[in-house]
């Protein structure tokens, strides 16, 4: 292996003094837990063929000093003398005497050059008939996911085999013609071609198709996703590729670029994850393209020229709405920003209820809200007090339940009322009773106050709870940081408590928000103030409940125009 560069050390020796934690080792090099994002799932890749280093979530990459210089905040040349000096290589003037470059040359299995993409398309097409979808990941695409039976059998998924089948699988896959050699996942062992199935890494295989609807590519949803010991707090890779990269005659998959739906498009959909575009074409019947994580761009410029070339014009950045607190998900938007941008498209930036993090899951939300039947416990009585219906519909409600096949429950509590009030409907003209239920009536006056994204910049608390404002630094929620977006009232009932108007005020702005709404949905991070003549006070929205806070309201901005959320 010849190096680059005439120096007395390579980049693993560089590795080894920053003491780098090698998650799994590839074909020239290996897997690192990042040492400038933090993240430690294994998404640095240092290469010693070049003697380089990329992390695949921050995107921050370079040669082997710059890893060293950046690490410890120092010069390149004070990084090639203090490595030097590390390992012990001669006397350190203005340079080190340099060795010769086979003198820390590594052995590695000898690679396959990748196949074309006909072949690779072949053998996976071949190999997936050959498979078949187990009852499990059945019902896991259909009830979590969404997908109907016949848009699993299109998408062509599969359940990955047990291990020891892989061998026979290889076999058959040979003697029906098929190439092996350069196809991602498939590698020699003890003389005989097999494919890397592991029952630690057993899941759904995932096919990536390019623009032309051929197979690239093959991704694995793990069905028990890799656990890093070291971020208890994380729930681990759930995807990996089906890759034989390091293994003799292996091929990594070169992490391609999927596409789904209609090639000619004139808007097409970015986003992450490609169960999840397979997932957001159907529901939204739009066009996708999908990179394994939001810094793997490295083939996305190819993508956008031949969309260009048939006619695109707009590409809509969908990618999960941590774009909104994490730095490096905002990183690989704008790159691909500048990507769109050089191949002369149009870009745009989708977002929508951020209690949703994906745009699958806040697809697959609607659409059940819209399959959904209606809230049994808003009955006549909730609605005219909440103020959703006037008092004169009481007649329809009547007539809906003398007209009702099943009477599972008496007129009386059709209607709402207590035994009281049915007396009183009995018994006395409609005023009477209107006029017993509006005593029961109060205005409750609130604020809304929600994070201001107009300056471009992410947050590293937005749409988090409270735990992730005290990571964050802050006592109470910073006031600053927030805009006002509404000012309103609403009817409750008089011993309605603080719980019920805020979850009223959620439920309020929701998915379909109110005309001449400013703001977005009610979502985690989010300042809701209840208020009277006397007192005013403020909650902090979570996932499920709101926390009270102290919080500034004279030091948030003036709302800006409403932003593009859906």
């Amino acid at each position: 292996m010849n190096k680059p560069h005439d120096f007395p050390f390579g980049i693993m020796d560089v590795a080894e003094i920053l003491q780098l934690r090698m998650r799994r080792p590839h074909a020239t090099g290996g897997y690192y837990d990042c040492p400038f994002c933090g993240d430690k799932r294994g998404k640095m890749s240092i290469s010693t063929e070049k003697d380089a280093w990329r992390c695949n979530y921050c995107g921050e990459h370079g040669g082997m000093l710059a890893l060293y210089a950046r690490i410890n905040n120092i010069s390149n040349s004070e990084a090639y003398r203090e490595i030097c000096e590390s390992l012990q290589n001669g006397e350190f003037g203005s340079c080190c005497e340099p060795v010769s470059p086979d003198h820390r040359k590594q052995d590695y299995a000898e690679q396959a050059p990748l196949a074309d993409i006909r072949t690779i398309h072949q053998t996976f097409s071949m190999m997936l008939n050959m498979l078949s979808l187990s009852k499990e990941h059945r019902e896991h695409l259909r009830t979590v996911r969404g997908l109907t039976d016949g848009q699993i059998d299109e998408l062509m998924y599969r359940s990955t085999p047990p291990f020891y089948l892989c061998k026979k699988i290889a076999r058959q896959l040979i003697e029906k013609g098929c190439t092996l050699q350069g196809v991602p996942g498939f590698y020699m062992k003890d003389g005989a071609w097999t494919v890397k199935f592991y029952s630690k890494t057993s899941g759904i295989l995932i096919p990536v198709r390019g623009i032309d609807g051929l197979i690239r590519g093959m991704q694995i949803r793990l069905d028990v996703p890799i656990k890093d010991d070291d971020a208890p707090d994380k729930s681990g890779s759930k995807y990996i590729w089906l890759s034989s990269a390091g293994k003799e005659m292996g091929v990594s998959s070169g992490s391609p670029v999927h596409f789904t739906g209609d090639p000619f498009a004139r808007a097409v959909f970015i986003t992450e994850g490609f169960l999840k575009a397979d997932i957001s074409h159907y529901l939204m019947n739009r066009s996708f393209v999908a990179i394994a994580g939001i810094n793997n761009t490295s083939q996305l410029e190819l993508m956008f020229e031949l969309l260009k070339e048939n006619g695109t014009e707009i590409i809509v950045e969908a990618a999960d709405m941590d774009k909104f607190s994490n730095r490096n998900v905002d990183r690989g938007i704008s790159n691909i920003r500048l990507i769109a941008k050089k191949c002369g498209l149009e870009f745009r930036r989708l977002t929508w209820n951020p209690n949703y993090k994906g745009i699958d899951d806040w697809q697959l939300a609607l659409k059940r809200k819209q399959h959904g039947k209606k809230n049994p416990e808003m009955n006549f009585k909730k609605r005219f007090i909440y103020g959703l219906c006037s008092f004169d519909i009481i007649d329809d409600e009547i007539a809906e339940w003398y007209e009702s096949a099943e009477k599972k429950e008496t007129l009386e509590e059709h209607l709402g009322f207590t035994a009281e009030e049915y007396s009183v409907f009995i018994q006395s003209d409609k005023d009477t009773l209107k006029n017993k239920l509006l005593a029961q009536r109060r205005k409750q006056r609130y604020r809304i106050y929600q994070l201001d994204f107009s300056d471009g910049k992410p947050k590293s608390f937005a749409f988090g709870g409270i735990a992730a404002l005290r990571e964050a630094g802050y006592e109470q929620p910073p006031a600053s940081e927030y805009a006002l977006v509404c000012e309103d009232s609403l009817f409750c009932f008089a011993a309605d408590t603080e719980k019920t108007c805020l979850e009223r005020i959620s439920d309020r702005y929701s998915d379909k928000l109110p005309e001449g709404y400013r703001g977005r949905s009610v979502a985690p991070s989010d300042i809701v103030e209840l208020y009277d003549e006397n007192e005013r006070r403020y909650f902090y929205r979570e996932k499920e409940s709101f926390c009270p806070v102290k919080f500034s309201p004279f030091l948030v901005k003036k709302a800006s125009c409403k932003e593009s959320f859906l």
